[in-house]
Order: structure tokens, then C-alpha cells, then sequence
């Protein structure tokens, strides 16, 4: 069996047992033991799940990353081997993202002698939730490190290309709750009460005009409102209303000025409509900034590799990677699967023709990457 052949079967394995944020056991358990197999040393920093491992030794110091949580979604794909955990599925491509950084410490551990410095591999749990790199970064995984890396599949884009940008590449992620508290009374006699419905619904479409009307053309932002919970009956005015939703943003100012922007409209708009507000905003991880410098770098090495390349615009996914960046200059960029169907759907499958080639990339990149800091270092 070739490597591609090998990581082909590691993502095959990965995508039959997947396992929630931070619940990923079995896959820690599946990672340390390849890892150990190729000799590849696991370094302890304390972790409940995902692993950290190194080759090389040195400095400088790089960071690879990988995430290895599934989702929540029961599988209705055509993929070989398909999910045996009723419920749960690699929906978003963490399969394949871990078997490509396998691929890469495969391929580094081959020229280990020869590296420059050390490449600490990152297999990060509970992306989904947002909580993995928080995690990580507090038990130190990026002390020393002078650049980090990281990619998700892009299904829309065909297997051989590649794209990155300067700045915002994925958005802010906050959600939000509305709690509506007003007076109930029988449908027929609506005066006799406050009703939260009719304040929810005009809350809801005046919400819709901060992003047309006070965020210019040349930004973006979105706001949805995704629940919207009241009433017990027909001919009922409910006593209370509950709202839920997201905000998507790309730059910290435009973020502050939509969550003050949607206080006024909710707390004015509850007061006018008769009704009680409670405005809750909880904060996300921030949007994921490339550092322009290693965002150039690694699309020439896309381009030397053979990769075809793209300039992309930044889209309103959340990433959690943006904590590793608020700490370290990197760059995350994209690497096409051409998958028929989206992120997050029950159809979701990759092309596995995407593995090898993405894990020599990801292998060529560090090694240049740990040459350029090297020579910059010998210059100072």
C-alpha cells in the first residue's frame, strides 16, 4: 500500500466512527497510535482529547493544524465507507482534514534530518463548537511558535485548487437572544393585553434594516433571525416571545456598531410596542485575519506545487482558528474537494483525490516556510 493509498484508508476509518466536540476518545486514540507507529513523538500538554506532536528540533518553530470533530447529523451520502454512528457524521470535511496533516507528518518525518527547525502538529478538537483552540493555546501548544497554519475543503472549488486572501478571510460569528415578556389575553380581545407576537415580528424586520441602512454597500454583515418561539394556542396572545439568531462580520468596529445598533432597535422598538426586552449577545470567535505576508507565501508554493490559485473574497463561515491568529501571524486558506454537496449537509462527501496532493502541499509548505524564518533569523 503507497501513502496515498494508506491516508486514503486513515480518512476512510476517521469517516466511519465520527465523534462530537469534545468527545473525539476513539479518534485521540486512532491519531496517537499512527502517530507512534511512524515514530512521530506525541507531546503531552494535559489534553482530554486531540493530540500535539512534533518533528524536528530547533528553532524556529511552525504549528500545522488540523481539526478532528464531526457533527451531529445522520448520513445520507454515497461515500465507500460511510458513517456507523447513528446521528453523527465528518459533514464538514475533519476527516479529511486530519488524514491530510497525517499525510504531511508522514512526509516530514521521511526528511526530518533535514528540516530547519520543528513542525508541531496540531489535531485540534471541538472546532464545532468553538472551544478546541481556546484550549489549546491555554495549555501552550503555541509557545515559541513563530507561524501557523491552517485550511478547510472548500467543496465548491475542484480538487487542485487553492485559495487564500490578505485580512478577513472567514467573519465574526456572534449569536444573540431576544426574550419578549408582555401581557397575555384571548385572541378576540387583543386590547386587553401587550402582544409579544406583533412586537417579535416588528422587531424582526426593523432588525433587517441595520445591515441595509446603516452598513455600507462595501462592507459586509448579516444578520439572521433563525428561532422564534411563542404561543400555546390558536386563539391565544402568548405572555412571552424568544428569539435566536447570528451575526456575521469582518472587522471589529463594523461588529461593535451592529451589536449597539441592534440594542436600540430592541429596547426602543419593545418600549413602543408596550413590551418587557432582554437583549443577550454572546460573543463568537473573531474573523479569521491572515497575516498578508504568509498569505502571499503559501500561494506561491500553491502555484510552485501546481496548485491552481485564487484570490477568494471572504465568506461569513466561522472558524475557531481565528484565536490562533490573534496570537501568531499565518494564514488559513482553502483546498478544493469538488464535494457535490455542501458543508453541513447529510450528502456531504469529498473527493479523496484531494488527500495526497493537499498532505504534500501542507508538507512542502512547512519546509519552506521553516527556511524562510530561518534564513530571516541568520540575517538579524
Amino acid at each position: 500500500m503507497n501513502l496515498e493509498e494508506k491516508l486514503i484508508s486513515l480518512r476512510r476509518e476517521l469517516h466511519q466512527h465520527p465523534e462530537l466536540s469534545g468527545e473525539e476518545f476513539k479518534t485521540t486514540e486512532r491519531l496517537i497510535h499512527w502517530l507512534k507507529e511512524a515514530d512521530i513523538r506525541v507531546i503531552s500538554y494535559g489534553l482530554k482529547t486531540g493530540v500535539v506532536a512534533e518533528i524536528g528540533t530547533g528553532k524556529p518553530i511552525i504549528a500545522l493544524r488540523a481539526d478532528i470533530d464531526a457533527l451531529p447529523i445522520e448520513e445520507n451520502s454515497e461515500a465507500v465507507c460511510p458513517s456507523q454512528e447513528k446521528g453523527k457524521m465528518h459533514a464538514c470535511g475533519h476527516d479529511f482534514h486530519t488524514a491530510v496533516l497525517l499525510g504531511a507528518a508522514l512526509l516530514l518525518k521521511e526528511q526530518e534530518a533535514e528540516l530547519t527547525g520543528t513542525v508541531r502538529l496540531l489535531f485540534q478538537p471541538a472546532e464545532e463548537n468553538y472551544s478546541g483552540a481556546l484550549q489549546l493555546i491555554k495549555a501552550g501548544v503555541l509557545e515559541n511558535v513563530s507561524a501557523v497554519f491552517g485550511f478547510h475543503n472548500a467543496p465548491s472549488m475542484p480538487v487542485g485548487e487553492f485559495g487564500t486572501c490578505h485580512g478577513a478571510i472567514m467573519a465574526n460569528v456572534d449569536r444573540f437572544e431576544i426574550n419578549l415578556a408582555g401581557t397575555g389575553a384571548h385572541a378576540a380581545y387583543p386590547e386587553n393585553g401587550t402582544d409579544v407576537i406583533v412586537a417579535a415580528a416588528e422587531i424582526i424586520n426593523s432588525l433587517q434594516t441595520i445591515v441595509s441602512r446603516n452598513v455600507s454597500s462595501h462592507e459586509s454583515a448579516i444578520i439572521s433571525v433563525t428561532r422564534f418561539n411563542a404561543g400555546s394556542g390558536w386563539n391565544i396572545l402568548p405572555e412571552k416571545a424568544a428569539l435566536e439568531g447570528t451575526v456575521r462580520t469582518h472587522s471589529r468596529e463594523l461588529r461593535k456598531e451592529i451589536q449597539s445598533r441592534m440594542t436600540d432597535v430592541i429596547y426602543y422598538m419593545a418600549k413602543a410596542m408596550g413590551v418587557g426586552a432582554e437583549f443577550i449577545w454572546h460573543e463568537g470567535p473573531p474573523a479569521v485575519i491572515n497575516t498578508p505576508y504568509w498569505a502571499d507565501f503559501s500561494k506561491k508554493i500553491a502555484q510552485d506545487f501546481g496548485y491552481k490559485v485564487h484570490d477568494v473574497k471572504a465568506n461569513n463561515g466561522g472558524e475557531d482558528f481565528a484565536y490562533y491568529l490573534h496570537y501568531r501571524p499565518g494564514v488559513f486558506f482553502n483546498i478544493g474537494t469538488g464535494s457535490p454537496e455542501t458543508l453541513h449537509h447529510p450528502g456531504f462527501n469529498i473527493d479523496e483525490k484531494a488527500i495526497f496532493p493537499a498532505a504534500e502541499y501542507y508538507a512542502k509548505l512547512a519546509i519552506a516556510v521553516l527556511t524562510d524564518l530561518k534564513e530571516k533569523a541568520g540575517e538579524n
